[in-house]
């Protein structure tokens, strides 16, 4: 029986990792989940456990919080003797966090192979310590596994072999529509006073965005004025929670604590619009037809830009409230990226058991053989 360790950490990974689980252990895999602890606190982390119906972790490494360097650091140095205890076949991290690259640097030295999901996304943003979290990942990756073609021609003119690529198609989806109907059952519009199509939902959560007052008092400034036009719902993320407090928040913004997974769906599904700096909110959005616009100058999802529901805002206030104006009196037509079908997992899990083995299989830095000599 082919052994293989998941591994997430923070919410953004648990919806992304359920469908390789399942799919996997359908085809009779070994699974063994191992959670990191990077978010440990209960909003960002249990509910979402219950929501999603993932199973109990098999194994906790209680990172907790940190400088990059300190969390980083405490990943690898208690995901190292697990790893050479439970001596699995493979190991699949997802994401971009400070886990995903942990654990992916300690599993290249081990020798199993390594699997990295959502593979090949790049902000071109050098100081988003998620671009370097990902592209140090995928250096050492034997499976690039990667959402949709963009990310994929990323690869490919980063010089990655066409044995390594494979195009499986965008988990984060899979999740969603496997709990959309659960989730357009939850009360949470009751529960806030809510109406379909009534408000803006918001979340921010990124450094650049609330961590330096300035730009945050910035992006207030531009919510106050979109409340005026559509009144907004905020979920507060742990990260903003002290800074908003101290800031204040315009009229017409409300905040609310953060959403469980179900919830949070459902406060998608029926929004006006959406404005983010999350890169799951510009992909789950576009899979639910919502107009989303976004927080930031770049983006690693170009594809909900060019295939979806997605505007690129900037954090230029004056910019912010045009573009959102705009949407609201033209929202784009939905649409969806190919292969964004609920079946990410499945292909995901075919590549894994099908591909060969350590011994097998060329490794990251082996040449691709030259033409006419490899393979027949």
């Amino acid at each position: 029986m082919t052994r293989i360790v998941c591994v997430a950490g923070a919410r953004p990974n648990y919806m992304k990792i359920k469908p390789v689980m399942d799919a996997l252990e359908r085809r009779g895999a070994d699974v063994i989940l191992v959670h990191t602890g990077q978010h440990y606190d209960e909003s960002m982390n249990d509910v979402f456990f219950r929501d999603l119906g993932i199973r109990t972790p098999d194994r906790y490494l209680g990172a907790g919080s940190g400088s990059h360097a300190q969390q980083t650091g405490r990943v690898m140095a208690a995901f190292e003797p697990l790893l050479d205890e439970l001596a699995p076949d493979a190991v699949v991290v997802v994401g971009d966090i400070n886990s995903t690259l942990a654990c992916s640097l300690v599993t290249a030295k081990a020798g199993p192979l390594l699997a990295h999901v959502e593979a090949g996304l790049r902000s071109r943003d050098w100081s988003m310590p998620e671009e370097v979290n990902r592209v140090a990942t995928d250096r050492v990756s034997d499976y690039l596994l990667a959402p949709s073609p963009d990310a994929a021609a990323n690869l490919r003119a980063e010089g990655y072999r066409e044995d390594q690529i494979h195009v499986v198609g965008n988990v984060m989806i899979d999740t969603l529509l496997a709990n959309l109907d659960r989730a357009r059952q939850s009360d949470v519009l009751d529960r806030h006073g809510l109406t379909r199509g009534g408000y803006g939902l918001v979340t921010l959560h990124r450094p650049a965005n609330v961590d330096d007052p300035g730009a945050l008092r910035g992006l207030l400034k531009a919510l106050g004025e979109i409340a005026g036009r559509c009144p907004l719902l905020l979920p507060v993320h742990p990260r903003a929670a002290d800074r908003l407090a101290a800031l204040g928040v315009p009229d017409g913004i409300r905040l609310v604590p953060a959403a469980g997974y179900l919830d949070f769906i459902a406060l998608q599904d029926a929004a006006r619009l959406v404005l983010t700096d999350s890169g799951g909110v510009q992909e789950e959005t576009t899979a639910l037809g919502v107009p989303c616009v976004t927080l930031r100058e770049n983006t690693e999802r170009p594809i909900t830009l060019e295939e979806g529901t997605n505007v690129l805002a900037g954090t230029d206030p004056d910019r912010i409230v045009d573009t959102v104006d705009q949407v609201l009196d033209a929202p784009p037509a939905p649409r969806c990226p190919a292969l964004w079908d609920g079946r990410a997992g499945e292909r995901i899990a075919a590549v894994l058991l099908d591909g060969g083995t350590a011994r097998t299989r060329p490794r990251p830095t082996d040449l691709a053989p030259a033409a006419g000599h490899g393979p027949q």
